[in-house]
This record gives structure tokens, sequence and C-alpha cells, in this order.
């Protein structure tokens, strides 16, 4: 059934009619508890909450199916609002950006100028950029974009999903180039073809990626809701007398918020994913897919209307 509920979730999280009906009606059905609202502003005002109780930010402007040149560049000015916005208010926060709100769909030449920008702006205020990694058709695009980036800012990670094949491999290519890196299970519906579709498969890989990038001594942003990893990471920390100051945990916001604040007291660093923007529809069907507790917190605020 968990499946099940999996698979329809994620096919909704790809339905273009849905993802406009959703823009035009504004947060409903719970989705107000994951996403930060609309504007800059209101994201700016559950970052400084979030820091108050000694948690850093990672920012995530929305957006996805972007097919024009317009939308990306939109895209792209509203990512610079929000990293001058960070820097205006002095906010502990990076932000994170998706390539297909870049244009990746439309052309790398144009996700390049798009990020040049953004990442100029990044440099300038001090505000680190991540590229977050979508589905399996964008991964390895998204890894040439990164690496050419690299080479020209500092300011900048990406993400790695341990339910792909090849993430070991990418974990071995990338680190030449000492790369700050977001470690996921993975949110997306893939062919087995590519991904394991054994949950313990992606645990395991998931625990392999983490122990390989530590011990390369990378910074590594363990992003997790499982208990299970996060006491992976303890051990290997204390196993392999790892620096705090190498890693971070991630999680969701408004997902574990207890969690969250039991590292803080423990002396971890836990960043919070704090996304943003009208366009949250495809982000809020996937974190439904992820959890069925989730599903379950909706359901009961839609019979409380």
């Amino acid at each position: 059934m968990e499946q099940l509920l999996r698979n329809f979730f994620l096919f909704l999280s790809k339905n273009k009619f849905f993802t406009k009906l959703a823009k035009k009606y504004g947060l409903r059905f719970g989705a107000a508890k994951f996403v930060a609202g609309v504007t800059v502003d209101d994201a700016a005002r559950t970052i400084a909450d979030l820091n108050k109780k000694g948690m850093p930010v990672t920012v995530d402007h929305l957006g996805e199916f972007i097919d024009s040149e317009q939308e990306a560049r939109q895209s792209a000015d509203d990512c610079i609002r929000m990293i001058e916005k960070i820097a205006e208010l002095k906010l502990d926060s990076q932000v994170s950006l998706k390539m297909t709100s870049m244009g990746l769909d439309i052309s790398e030449e144009l996700v390049m100028e798009n990020m040049r920008k953004i990442l100029d702006a990044g440099k300038k205020h001090d505000v680190f950029v991540t590229i977050d990694m979508e589905d399996y058709e964008r991964c390895q695009q998204t890894l040439d974009i990164f690496k050419r980036l690299k080479d020209e800012y500092d300011g900048i990670g990406t993400v790695l999903q341990s339910y792909l094949y090849r993430t070991v491999e990418d974990i071995e290519e990338l680190n030449k180039w000492s790369p700050n890196l977001r470690l996921v299970k993975g949110a997306y519906k893939e062919s087995p073809k590519v991904a394991f579709p054994d949950k313990k498969d992606v645990d395991d890989n998931y625990k392999k990626i983490i122990k390989m990038h530590l011990l390369n001594g990378n910074y590594t942003a363990i992003a997790t809701h499982d208990d299970t990893m996060i006491e992976y990471t303890k051990e290997l920390e204390k196993q392999y007398n790892i620096s705090r100051d190498q890693f971070e945990f991630q999680m969701l916001f408004g997902i574990r918020n207890e969690r969250q604040e039991e590292l803080v007291k423990e002396g971890y660093k836990m960043r919070v994913y704090v996304p943003y923007g009208d366009d949250w529809y495809g982000y809020f069907m996937r974190r439904l897919a992820e959890r069925p507790a989730n599903v379950a917190f909706v359901l009961k605020g839609v019979l409380k209307k």
C-alpha cells in the first residue's frame, strides 16, 4: 500500500495541469506546513525564526516546468533577490535551486548565463549556492554544469542521490573538485535500470557514499530524516575522529521539527531546507510520496475544513 501511495503522488507531481491549478489557488490542503509562504519576505521571516533556534537554512525558490526564457530569467532574478535579502537582514542561510528552473530544458547557455549572475551575487554577499539534483535524465547534464561552474566559483555545491547505481562512481569522479555535497536518498520515480528498487539497497548505498565522501575529507551534508542514517554518521564521526566542522545534517522544513532541535542541542549543525513560492505543487507531492505520515497530516487538515 505504501509503495502504491508513493507511486501515485510521484505521478501527480509531474502533472502540469495540477501545477497550474495550484499556482492559481495558492497554498492549500496542508502545503503551508512544508512551504514557507509565497514571497521573499515570507521566506525571510521563516529563516529568521529558524536562525533564532540555532538552525541555519538553505532556501529554495520553487519552480518546475519552466519552458520559456522569460520564466527562467525571472527565476534567476528571484534567487538573486533572495540572496540580497539574506545579506540585508544578515540571515544565516544558503540558497538552493534547480537547473530546470534556470532553463535546463531550453538551453545550457541560458542556464550558464543565469547561474553566473546568481553566483556573482552569491560571491558578492558571501551566500553559498547548491544545485539541487532532479530526475535521472538530467543528472549527467547537471553534474557537467556543476563541474564547469566549480572551476569558476568556490561557493557552489550540488546533490547526489543514493538510489542511483551511478552515485559511487560520481563520488569518485567529483573528488578532484573537493566538492561540498548534499547526500540524499532520492525522491523521484526512476526505472530499476538506473536506480535500486529495493529500500535496503538504497540505504546500504547511502551509508557507503556518506562514508566515502567524509573519508575523502570533503564537506558533507547528510540530508535525511532517518534516525538510522543519523546514528550511522555519528558512529563514523567517533570512529574516524571526524570534525563536526566537516559535516552537517539537513532536514526539510516542517518535518521532524523536534528531532531537528534535538540535534542542535547535541551540538551538531542542523540546516533546514526551506522552500517558498507559488510553484509549490510538485515539491508538495514529492513530500507526500516520501512519508505516509505526511499524507495522514494532510487528510486530517482537509477533513477539518
